[in-house]
């Protein structure tokens, strides 16, 4: 007698994200667009290696400050340099203001500055941007309500807060240890053999 197929279901840390955001978008009037929604699911994924946040610069590594970020910008020769620069400013601020407020706010930076630079960059990339536009230019819109978003989707729940799986995933891909990689599945997310996040 032939067993019935299983079905298996695999996210990526991408996925659990978006699967996060989803459920708490529910509490925006009006509701975010699933564009955005999976747009920022991807950033927190992508950022949240720190291979992809962090920078080397002068022999260290370093994450640049927003500030550096907009006056490479604005000294860009060419507008496609300009939107990458202003895409990187605009996910480093959304990331870094939704996760570490309490660690910038006693450097003196308040939820203002991140609001100002994100929604700033996200406001240029709605108008010149290849492609996206519609998802930059909710972004700007409304660029405090998906700092608050992206806030509430990494805040403990039963379980393991999203802060913990990104510590989990970034001990893993520096350790490649089973014991990590198996706590990561128990949790549903994909790990590939490469180590590298989708």
């Amino acid at each position: 007698m032939r067993e019935p197929a299983v079905q298996t279901f695999e996210r990526t840390l991408g996925d659990y994200f978006r699967e996060r955001l989803t459920d708490c978008a529910d509490a925006l009037e009006p509701r975010p667009e699933e564009d955005t929604l999976w747009y920022v699911g991807s950033v927190l994924a992508r950022l949240g290696d720190s291979r992809q946040l962090f920078s080397y610069e002068e022999g260290q590594l370093g994450l640049r400050p927003l500030a550096l970020l907009y006056k490479d910008a604005h000294e860009a020769a060419a507008d496609h340099e300009r939107c990458l620069i202003l895409r990187q400013l605009g996910d480093q601020a959304l990331f870094i203001g939704a996760l570490f407020p309490e660690r910038y706010a006693r450097k003196g930076f308040r939820q203002d500055y991140f609001v100002g630079m994100g929604g700033g960059a996200y406001d240029y990339l709605a108008d010149n941007a290849a492609s996206g536009r519609h998802v930059f230019a909710e972004l700007s819109e409304r660029f405090a309500a998906f700092l608050d978003l992206a806030a509430r989707a990494c805040t403990r729940h039963p379980g393991r807060s999203a802060r913990d799986v990104l510590t989990l995933y970034r001990q893993w891909l520096t350790s490649g240890d089973e014991r990590l990689a198996e706590q990561l599945r128990a949790l549903g997310i994909s790990l590939d053999d490469g180590r590298q996040l989708h």
